[in-house]
């Protein structure tokens, strides 16, 4: 197995290097290729193992809990099911019809990447939801609500994880949110209150209550997988390739940096040379694609994260997120 990837690799590095013209290349310049190449691989397959177990966990909860009781959810995916109790259509084709205008609208919000990867997600959570056969765990309707909430939270944070998502509403909140002073949270919140009213109207209060449960179980769920996707990271950068990680930042994430001068403080060493340390805010969904930009660069980069719950200004909000 490793002697293919191994393989893949190393027939990648010939192409990138024939494409950008480099007939001799030093064996520095092929190990640092090479490094890049297998970081880039690796991270792709995480986003989709992310994703596929992320559908199956959804699938889970839909087929094995919400869908056979008659129960339904906040976002796009409680509109679906909403839709399915009332006309009894098929649940797979409402879920890609109702999350493609999401869609279209997350190629100008986030970026065409990342609609590409949620279009195929919700594909595959419609077919896995149509064809796969889950059983039925349990007709106690707590249970339903709670573990149905939780397989279903839990899939939509995996699939956030892997750089997709498989309900529409996160895009249109990220939308509004940068056209009013709304966070992302209350939006969501807004939109989901709309549709439970609506359940209560169509089917039955009840209905909706166990819905609202439902919600919580899987938005609590979501936040523990994620920590929250509508919070913003500062992460510090200690590197003595400080100017090729911050074009990086600038060029490859379209994020602004903060540069500071400092010096070490390690014990028993006199004077320090002065260096740069960088400060960045990124989104939740992009921390990935920095630590492996970094790692690009610099795999012995010191880096410290925590977590910031809104930002004002700058470029965060006003350039898209690029993955």
């Amino acid at each position: 197995m490793n002697f293919f990837f191994h393989t893949i690799v190393s027939a990648a590095v010939q192409k990138r290097m024939k494409k950008r013209k480099i007939t001799a290349a030093t064996p520095k310049q092929i190990a640092r290729e090479t490094r890049i190449l297998r970081i880039e691989y690796l991270g792709g397959l995480k986003e989709v193992l992310l994703i596929i177990i992320g559908v199956l966990s959804a699938s889970f909860g839909l087929r094995g809990f919400l869908l056979p009781n008659d129960f339904i959810d906040g976002g796009v995916t409680g509109i679906s099911l909403l839709v399915k109790v009332v006309t009894d259509w098929n649940l797979g084709l409402l879920l890609v019809v109702i999350n493609t205008p999401f869609l279209l609208l997350g190629i100008k919000v986030i970026s065409r990447s990342f609609a590409v990867k949620s279009i195929i997600a919700i594909a595959l959570l419609a077919i896995t939801v149509h064809y796969v056969p889950f059983p039925v765990v349990t007709e106690d309707k707590l249970l339903i609500a709670v573990f149905g909430g939780f397989f279903l939270g839990l899939g939509i944070g995996l699939s956030i994880r892997g750089g997709a998502v498989i309900d529409g509403t996160e895009v249109l909140a990220v939308y509004l949110s940068r056209q009013s002073s709304l966070t992302i949270g209350d939006i969501i919140l807004l939109f989901n209150m709309m549709i439970f009213s609506v359940g209560a109207y169509l089917l039955s209060v009840e209905v909706a209550l166990y819905a609202i449960l439902t919600y919580l179980a899987a938005s609590k769920t979501v936040d523990f997988v994620i920590d929250g996707l509508e919070e913003y990271m500062g992460v510090t950068i200690i590197s003595k390739y400080s100017e090729e990680i911050r074009e990086a930042i600038v060029s490859n994430l379209g994020r602004g940096c903060t540069v500071f001068l400092g010096r070490g403080g390690k014990e028993g060493k006199k004077n320090p040379e002065v260096q740069e340390i960088l400060y960045t805010v990124i989104t939740r969904l992009e921390l990935a694609k920095l630590k492996m930009e970094i790692e690009k660069i610099d795999d012995q980069a010191f880096l410290t994260m925590s977590s910031i719950k809104d930002t004002k200004g700058g470029m965060v909000k006003k350039r898209p997120l690029k993955k």
